[in-house]
């Protein structure tokens, strides 16, 4: 049976035209990786790396474990093979056992895999079984291979002399602009993320009845991703009361209290990989204390500052900057920051009660692009194209005696994820209220 190309393999076609032009007269491989073993025969729910993702534009329970992508140096450029494992035969053939004895790999255990001709209509390369792999691989071809991901590709290329590091920022640059097809696939999985914020706060009540209601929320929220997408872009976090100064609280064990807030960060992945990443403080009696809305309103209008910094041409740190610049001049204000200018902000003087930076880029990963160099991202400027979280926050540990007794315990964090546009940032999760009012008001409609 003939199938259609994939949603996206036109798109990750001038991908791989991009791997090819960057690196002539050399083979490419790059592996989607294998299963991880969570205990004895029971393995994690399997995840391509995001490069070979890219690469093939594959979707969620298709993907195979250990398959490779190898580009072969042609005189005008690559040809390019995806190796992986086919139906699991029927024949009594050297593998004829696989589908019922292999439970990693056996048709009989994990379901129905694509046949190699389907693959290669799938994504529009030629598809070859992974049993050919090391035949590929021989010859005396300069080589660069994304290492760490599959111990026989490793195995069977020693390691170059070329910069096989260089393979991996250039797969991780080429992510930082996105193209339209990756732009649509971060609009829904930014839906789906605030349609699970709407589910999550029509369940507030009931889990404040619930020794665990952390768990409740979390567990309501990832009920949304698996029926919107293939899961989590990271786990969940659901912090209640003091929790919510622990950055990434994921242990989702404590009570959701009415007079506390409720910090969700939270993301749905597609089925295409792509994630969305959204923060609220949510009160979860559904109205702000008056030291709960202090904190949050100067949140608010960090984050407002940020937001105002996004544009083509704007130097990334100019949102972080413009962010902490708002906190610094509102933690003067309480007298918590004696010492020093809020025109320029040491962070020594704040950096206690804000922790880390105030976004990152997001796309296949949370964190997406993390190997890029730092003149190409951290130091680098603002693209059309680019997508990112803009998350300033302010966190009072509950035992921080340096603040005011009514401010411990409290944690605030506002997330958004932006699309940068000629005309200036688009705000994907629009569909949530961000100011106080707003908030409130959602809230109460929803109860």
């Amino acid at each position: 049976m003939k199938l259609s190309p994939v949603s996206g393999a036109a798109y990750a076609a001038k991908r791989r035209a991009a791997v090819s032009e960057r690196f002539p007269g050399e083979r490419i491989v790059i592996p989607s990786g294998g299963l991880k073993v969570r205990s004895n025969d029971f393995d994690y729910a399997f995840r391509p790396h995001s490069a070979f993702i890219h690469l093939t534009a594959e979707q969620g329970a298709n993907a195979v474990p250990d398959s490779v992508l190898v580009f072969e140096p042609t005189g005008t450029g690559h040809s390019v093979t995806l190796y992986t494992r086919p139906r699991s035969p029927r024949d009594g053939g050297p593998n004829g056992t696989e589908f019922y004895r292999s439970r990693q790999h056996g048709e009989f255990w994990v379901g129905r895999r694509r046949t190699l001709s389907e693959t290669a209509d799938a994504f529009g390369i030629e598809a070859a079984a992974r049993d050919d792999l090391q035949r590929a691989l021989g010859g005396n071809v300069p080589t660069r291979v994304l290492r760490g991901e599959d111990a026989l590709v490793d195995a069977l290329v020693p390691p170059s002399s070329r910069d096989e590091a260089e393979l991996g920022t250039f797969l991780s640059e080429l992510r930082l602009v996105k193209d339209e097809w990756e732009i649509e696939q971060l609009r829904a999985a930014v839906g789906s993320t605030v349609a699970g914020f709407h589910d999550v706060v029509g369940e507030l009540r009931h889990a404040t009845g619930l020794a665990r209601g952390e768990r409740w929320i979390e567990g309501t929220f990832n009920r949304r991703a698996r029926l919107d997408g293939y899961g989590l872009g990271f786990d969940t976090i659901a912090a209640a009361g003091a929790h919510t100064c622990v950055l990434h609280w994921m242990r989702n064990d404590g009570p959701v209290r009415d007079g506390d807030l409720l910090l969700l960060d939270a993301g749905v992945e597609a089925d295409s990989f792509y994630t969305g990443d959204v923060t609220r403080a949510l009160p979860v009696s559904g109205h702000f204390t008056d030291v709960q809305r202090r904190v949050y309103d100067l949140v608010f209008a960090a984050q407002s500052a940020g937001i105002a910094a996004l544009r083509p041409g704007a130097r990334y740190s100019d949102f972080h900057n413009a962010a902490m610049r708002v906190i610094a001049e509102g933690l003067d204000g309480w007298g918590l920051r004696p010492g020093g200018t809020a025109i320029d902000p040491d962070p020594a003087l704040y950096g206690r009660y804000t922790v880390c930076g105030s976004g990152h880029m997001l796309g296949l990963d949370c964190h997406d692009c993390a190997g890029a160099r730092s003149e190409t991202y951290a130091d680098g400027v603002l693209q059309a194209g680019h997508v990112l979280t803009v998350e300033p926050g302010l966190y009072f540990q509950p035992d921080d005696l340096t603040i005011p007794e009514e401010l411990r315990g409290i944690g605030i964090r506002i997330e958004d994820d932006f699309l940068i546009t000629a005309d200036g940032p688009v705000c994907l999760s629009s569909g949530l209220p961000r100011g106080a009012d707003e908030v409130e008001a959602w809230m109460a409609s929803l109860r």
